[in-house]
């Protein structure tokens, strides 16, 4: 029987991604799986790039249903405190227990800092910091009344150093660092652990679309090719980018229980990224 049987996922931005990755793994183990994703319930001014739909959030549904296991999904805006909340606890009641809380929902934009808009800058950290925010105090309740429980957050190697254009973006990432690092210290008396990956570029929707092609390019008319180029570069491995997937695997070996004694740690998925960096 898999050590992971019984027990119950949370998971934000789950629709596509590595969001449902992460959802069908889980499933695969005999976990039942929830989902919160804005999908088409509402909008980000500032990102270019198109948002999940509901149509992605209903397919992943189906998909973790069709592996035997329940699946409550719901359009929940992670910068919504309350209605997070709200669905963390029915999630609980529902399903019985909620064990794993994975914040993953994120966006990306990009601009210098000296024509950044006050609202590109806002709408990053209330997504990418304060959705954190939100979601382990949606969870926090819960394992500290279970006795139990783990919570993984999504960073980036950008959180890992600075990088032109997406300063609010490295704000962002930096900070939920810092924020899980001490979610880990006020879990510890409760048996509970909070973890962080920090993945290099991951071959999503995030990424492969004209807006980012042309930023990771260089040029208005770049294609994926272009930006493959330009994103290898960056990576001592030599490849342009993870799979989601190589994502979920270091997921679940923080989920594990393995990894028991780990907490407050970021594990880098990083092609050799983080070898190249101080911190």
């Amino acid at each position: 029987m898999s050590t992971y049987s019984g027990r119950v996922a949370f998971i934000t931005g789950g629709a596509r991604g590595q969001g449902r990755s992460h959802a069908l793994a889980l499933a695969k183990e005999g976990i039942d799986v929830a989902i919160a994703d804005l999908a088409g319930s509402g909008e980000v001014g500032t990102v270019l790039s198109p948002l999940a739909t509901d149509e992605e959030l209903a397919r992943t549904v189906g998909e973790v249903e069709a592996l035997g296991v329940r699946c409550l999904a719901r359009q929940v805006d992670v910068r919504d405190g309350p209605g997070l909340s709200a669905f963390v606890d029915d999630v609980a009641r529902e399903l019985g227990s909620v064990d794993y809380v994975l914040a993953n929902a994120g966006i990306l934009t990009w601009a210098e800092i000296g024509d950044m808009s006050d609202d590109m800058w806002q709408e990053m950290i209330d997504i990418n910091l304060g959705g954190v925010f939100k979601t382990f105090r949606a969870a926090a309740p819960h394992f500290r009344s279970q006795g139990s429980g783990r919570a993984v957050a999504t960073a980036s190697m950008a959180g890992r150093g600075g990088f032109a254009q997406i300063a609010h973006y490295t704000a962002a990432k930096w900070g939920l660092i810092g924020l899980t690092k001490s979610f880990a210290l006020e879990l510890v008396p409760h048996g509970a652990t909070a973890n962080v990956i920090a993945p290099t570029n991951c071959d999503t929707d995030m990424i492969d679309n004209p807006a980012a092609h042309a930023f990771f390019g260089g040029s208005p008319e770049a294609t994926k090719a272009d930006a493959a180029e330009a994103c290898t570069s960056m990576v001592p491995m030599g490849i342009p980018w993870i799979q989601p997937q190589d994502v979920t695997a270091a997921l679940m070996f923080l989920l594990s229980d393995e990894a028991k004694y780990i907490t407050g740690e970021v594990l880098h998925v990083s092609g050799g990224m983080s070898a190249t960096n101080a911190v």
